[in-house]
Parts: C-alpha cells; structure tokens; sequence
C-alpha cells in the first residue's frame, strides 16, 4: 500500500512539474516585447501616448474657432445694429416726388439709319 502511495504522489509531482514547466513558457511568450503580449501592450500605450496629444491639439484648434466664431458674432452683431439703425432712419426721410410726368416712362431710342444702310435695304 506504501508503495502505491509513493508511485501516486511521483505521478502527482511528476504531472506538477510539467504544469509549472508549461506554465512557465507560456509566461514568458506572453511577457516578451518583441512578438509576444507585451509588445502589443507597448505599441498601444504608443498610440494611447499619441492619440492625447492629438485630442489635446483638437481641444487647442476647438478652443480657439469657438473663440473665433465668439468674436465674429459680435461683430455681426454690431452690424445688424448700425443696419437697423440706417434703416430706421430712411423711414424718417420724406419720398422722392417725381419731376416730370413721363418720369415713369421708359426712354426711346431712336435710330437713324445711314445712306449705306438706306442703299443696302433697296
């Protein structure tokens, strides 16, 4: 019976060892940084790195045209007043009268035709 107990327990450490073992190099080609894991970790936290600065130049640029368009409002803005005000003072200006009574006529033009055109048209 011991020795059966024994045969068992070398089986059991036996199959532990190679756990481990396997264990172990599967550790060790994830951790590595040229194909393994690790070198994806570190080529995302690259781009994570660059991806902040982008979003911190696109905060800077959104930043700035708000600044931007805030400034140009108030200048239209001011405009729309000074044009609100011209146009409130046409309405305090008397209508022009017309002074002739073929002013809404339209002008005629007369054409003389020359003695070639005369010659030409007979």
């Amino acid at each position: 019976m011991e020795m059966i107990a024994n045969i068992l327990l070398a089986g059991a450490a036996f199959g532990l060892a190679t756990y481990c073992f396997i264990l172990q190099r599967r550790i060790t080609r994830f951790s590595q940084l040229e194909n393994g894991m690790g070198g994806e970790i570190a080529v995302l936290s690259a781009q994570v790195d660059d991806m902040t600065g982008v979003l911190a130049r696109a905060q800077d640029a959104a930043r700035e045209s708000s600044h931007r368009l805030e400034d140009l409002t108030l200048r239209a803005e001011a405009a729309s007043r000074q044009l609100e005000l011209l146009v409130s003072s046409l309405h305090d200006l008397p209508e022009a009268e017309s002074t002739t009574p073929d002013a809404d006529r339209r002008m005629r033009f007369v054409r003389h035709r020359s003695r070639r055109e005369m010659e030409m048209g007979e």
